[in-house]
């Protein structure tokens, strides 16, 4: 069966890769691509790397050219989604990259965002660990996913299995992020331009503001089905001039009694057999480099005895694993197609 995709958001960075990956995706047909001020323009105009949609011309958002597909991708700003959502609802499949739908508290939707709460839609993180399970379980057949934030996936993905086997303690989780500026989205910012990030590193959104920290509480108390209450993180992401990725250090402290192979134990048990997320042997540590353009989570682990914490190091591509791919493998699994179809595991290099 092929299905129909529109595609909102087309013409930004999101959006694109979304479309990069299923321009090779079998059962797919991209059917309509859509944007706001580009709109009239040809796609190729704003995603010149998409010869083979060369043909598609960005057309207006609205419910009535997203509506009449088989599948839907909102690919908008924060906050924008919810809109267009509550209009398609006889869209088999909708998918939105955005935030509107990915917290279940109103209250930590309201603290961190604001505007209008809209409900909560199933996670698409398919490995992280649930209450003993996987959140791939609830994905399959699902008919409304939300995506996950990039940083807010990478460090749940991180931390999930040594908080869901009780060997740390979640209530001083400490993490620091390089990430690269595509994960701000394609808009034009002063603070974003080469002459403002090259050569240089930056802090932003100090002090536990970020907008993901509500989403890495979630994710990481759904491991054990506790209270997003017991989950504290001091979060820090600082922009380094790389296009692309997320390289996420993260250390929590160990439980007392906890041998060093109970803890490595966990992440392998957590993770034997995933094709996409890969804890590495012990001493070795990813690189952003790794997984430039793949679907992939490397993950490195360390115990540090001396200062009584484990540290994770874990690198993604924030436009693949972090976004659009994670997007396109939550699909496959609702529609019951193999879920690495369309995605790759191997990285771009050097």
């Amino acid at each position: 069966m092929t299905y129909s995709v529109a595609v909102s958001g087309a013409s930004g960075y999101a959006g694109g890769e979304i479309l990069r990956l299923l321009a090779s995706h079998p059962d797919i047909e991209i059917r309509t691509v859509t944007a706001h001020s580009n709109a009239g323009q040809p796609l190729i105009q704003h995603q010149p790397h998409l010869r083979s949609l060369a043909g598609l011309t960005l057309q207006d958002t609205t419910p009535e050219i997203l509506a009449g597909h088989d599948i839907v991708f909102l690919a908008l700003p924060h906050g924008q989604s919810g809109q267009y959502t509550d209009a398609l609802g006889d869209t088999p499949l909708v998918i939105d990259a955005g935030a509107d739908h990915r917290l279940t508290s109103q209250s930590a939707w309201d603290a961190f965002y604001g505007g209008a709460f809209h409900e909560p839609w199933t996670y698409g993180v398919p490995e992280l660990p649930v209450g003993g399970a996987k959140q791939r379980d609830a994905l399959r057949g699902a008919t409304r996913i939300a995506a996950p934030g990039c940083n807010a996936s990478t460090v749940s993905l991180s931390l999930a299995p040594g908080v869901a086997a009780g060997v740390i303690d979640p209530g001083d989780i400490v993490s620091v992020l390089a990430v690269g500026p595509s994960g701000a989205g394609k808009s034009l910012k002063p603070n974003l331009l080469a002459s403002e990030i090259l050569g240089t590193a930056n802090p932003y959104a100090v002090g536990g503001t970020h907008r993901h920290i509500p989403e890495i509480r979630q994710a990481l108390a759904a491991s054990t089905g506790a209270a997003p209450d017991g989950i504290r993180i001091s979060f820090t992401p600082v922009l380094v001039p790389m296009s692309r990725g997320i390289l996420a250090t993260s250390t929590a402290p160990i439980v007392a009694g906890v041998t060093d192979a109970e803890i490595r134990e966990a992440w392998e048990n957590a993770y034997d057999g995933e094709t996409f997320v890969h804890l590495l042997p012990e001493g070795s540590f990813p690189r952003t480099a790794d997984v430039l353009g793949a679907n992939t989570a490397l993950i490195g682990l360390a115990i540090d005895r001396a200062a009584n914490r484990v540290t994770v190091v874990t690198a993604v591509d924030n436009l693949v694993k972090g976004t659009a791919g994670a997007a396109i493998q939550s699909m496959n699994i609702a529609l019951g197609l193999p879920e690495d179809r369309a995605l790759s595991i191997n990285g771009v290099a050097p």
